[in-house]
């Protein structure tokens, strides 16, 4: 095989160092929230269920951010250049992903109340127009016509997201409780990632 030109095999370390680097801020998060799960008070039922809902909450921000890593990996291994907007696009969706810890917390002591899960609604709400920044930023480093455009070039995902997690803030003050619903069919429909990301991935992986 051929070595790679400098130019090249410098871009590629450079995707692969920021890739590394959001790895290791997303497991961090998922650390830091997983230090705050307390057990139950007693060996009862009672108190079982007096710490389901922190439990419940803990789970919705567990798969919140591992949406975010899968995505984000599929993401970044179908680019081939980078460019100081990638990077602070990717560095201001890692800032709002990391306030998830506290609002979880925050979320498991008062989820009966409306402006804990408005917040959490309007940080997801923020983050999700982080990542739409990050794919536009990558579509511009990397060009129009490659397979990363193509994959997401509606990125319908992307604006649905965008739009329930603007209801969702704006629901909590009628009821947490639509608000909820609405963060886990977020969650859902982004379990599974694009395949067509999948299919775009660069040579680099093998």
């Amino acid at each position: 095989m051929a070595e790679q030109a400098p130019e090249t095999a410098h871009v590629e370390g450079s995707l692969q160092r920021l890739e590394a680097f959001s790895d290791s801020v997303m497991a961090v998060i998922i650390t830091i929230m997983a230090f705050e799960l307390k057990p139950p008070a007693a060996a009862t039922g009672a108190a079982l269920a007096d710490r389901m809902p922190g439990l419940l909450v803990y789970a919705l921000s567990f798969a919140f951010i591992g949406i975010y890593w899968n995505n984000h990996h599929h993401l970044l291994r179908s680019a081939r250049r980078l460019s100081a907007a990638v990077m602070w696009s990717n560095l201001l969706l890692l800032f709002w992903l990391s306030l998830i810890p506290v609002l979880t917390s925050w979320l498991a002591t008062s989820y009966k109340s409306s402006l804990p899960a408005a917040v959490y609604g309007a940080v997801g709400l923020l983050a999700a127009v982080s990542y739409y920044l990050l794919v536009r930023a990558l579509i511009a480093a990397n060009g129009r016509d490659t397979p990363l455009a193509r994959s997401v070039a509606r990125d319908l995902k992307g604006k649905v997201s965008v739009v329930l997690y603007a209801a969702g803030a704006a629901a909590a003050f009628i009821s947490p409780w639509i608000s909820y619903v609405l963060f886990v069919t977020v969650s859902v429909m982004w379990v599974v990632p694009d395949p067509r990301l999948a299919r775009s991935r660069h040579p680099r992986d093998g």
